[in-house]
């Protein structure tokens, strides 16, 4: 296990679940069959406070840098501090938001990325953030696919093109348009946007050993438009996209109406084989509700196009029930494995 490079899980909102439950998915991995090396990044004191929180009796171990963290005592947590993060985290009141939260989780997103492209670890698993703590700590960034796209581009480059995906065992959506109002998300929906986020889609899914994924596109309008009587989106810019990929010998059918393709879509051996491997879906509601309606504890959610692997679990800061000891560390484990099914691991 000392060469292995470690996964990088972010401390997220110091004022929410995520310290908890990452704390948690931290202990059951370790005692878990072939279990691989976890730093995480962020306040040792909000660390701390987790372990209590969770009601594990763990020492923290402080490193110099993630690579250290294989090398760490078995029972200890490998805890590693980035530079410029607020001090008095540990202070700010639970269940709250708070700017200071808001700046550490920023520090920690950014330190694992720099470490990650420094090759001091093998991907990231990012605890929840709060959208508004991140305002009120003058983030310019609405979550985390928009900072790790910055994160990831290099000076003078074009930024990388990416795309969030929500899976679980039973259903993979994958998102054209994401953090915008619906207004926007609408005058987003184009041809080459759909077409890039099918290309995303296939180069992706062969990461996670699927050769020929089978890709369903769900429209924009009730009933797919309906050959133009509820909105046109679909034969100026959907139908075409849709054409265009599988010249490029995509396997993506549609547009379906968005209201049925997920029940297709969903796989539940042995009665129900999903009749498709991914939904590429055209607004954040229309792809992420059907997901998490089959439950958030399995849910993960995945930054497909980043040179770096990203996971995060399928839930928020959860102020309402942070450390009441009710925090499910379930997804948080999900994203760890699927996080170390795409680093090959």
């Amino acid at each position: 296990m000392s060469r292995l490079k470690p996964l990088l899980i972010t401390q997220g909102d110091a004022c929410g679940i995520g310290p908890e439950v990452a704390v948690a998915a931290w202990a059951a991995e370790q005692t878990a069959p072939g279990a691989r090396p976890l730093c995480l990044v962020g306040d040792a004191a909000v660390w701390r406070r987790a372990l209590r929180l969770a009601g594990l009796d763990r020492p923290v171990a402080l490193l110099d840098d993630p690579s250290e963290a294989a090398g760490a005592p078995v029972r200890c947590l490998p805890v590693w501090q980035p530079p410029g993060l607020p001090p008095g985290l540990v202070d700010e009141p639970l269940g709250q938001i708070s700017a200071q939260a808001g700046a550490a989780a920023a520090c920690c997103i950014e330190a694992a990325v720099a470490a990650v492209q420094a090759g001091q670890g093998a991907g990231i698993v990012t605890a929840p953030i709060h959208k508004e703590a991140l305002h009120a700590a003058g983030v310019p960034f609405p979550g985390h696919t928009e900072m790790l796209q910055a994160l990831a581009t290099a000076p003078g480059a074009e930024p990388p093109a990416v795309r969030m995906m929500l899976a679980n065992e039973e259903l993979r959506t994958v998102l054209v348009t994401i953090h915008v109002s619906l207004r926007r998300a609408i005058e987003q929906v184009t041809r080459e946007a759909v077409l890039q986020t099918l290309r995303i889609t296939q180069e992706s899914l062969r990461r996670f050993g699927l050769a020929a994924p089978r890709i369903a596109v769900a429209g924009l309008n009730p009933h797919a438009g309906e050959g133009g009587l509820f909105g046109d989106e679909e034969i100026r810019e959907i139908i075409p996209a849709i054409a265009a990929a599988r010249a490029e010998g995509i396997d993506a059918q549609g547009p379906f109406p968005p209201d049925t393709i997920f029940m297709r879509a969903r796989h539940a051996p042995p009665h129900h084989p999903g009749a498709f491997d991914v939904v590429v879906a055209m607004t954040h509601d229309h792809g992420l509700i059907p997901v998490k309606y089959l439950g958030v504890e399995q849910g993960v959610n995945v930054t497909l196009g980043l040179p770096f692997v990203r996971t995060s679990p399928d839930h928020g800061t959860a102020f309402d029930i942070v450390g009441q000891g009710r925090a499910d560390p379930a997804s948080m484990r999900a994203a760890l494995r699927m996080a170390w099914q795409l680093c090959g691991a």
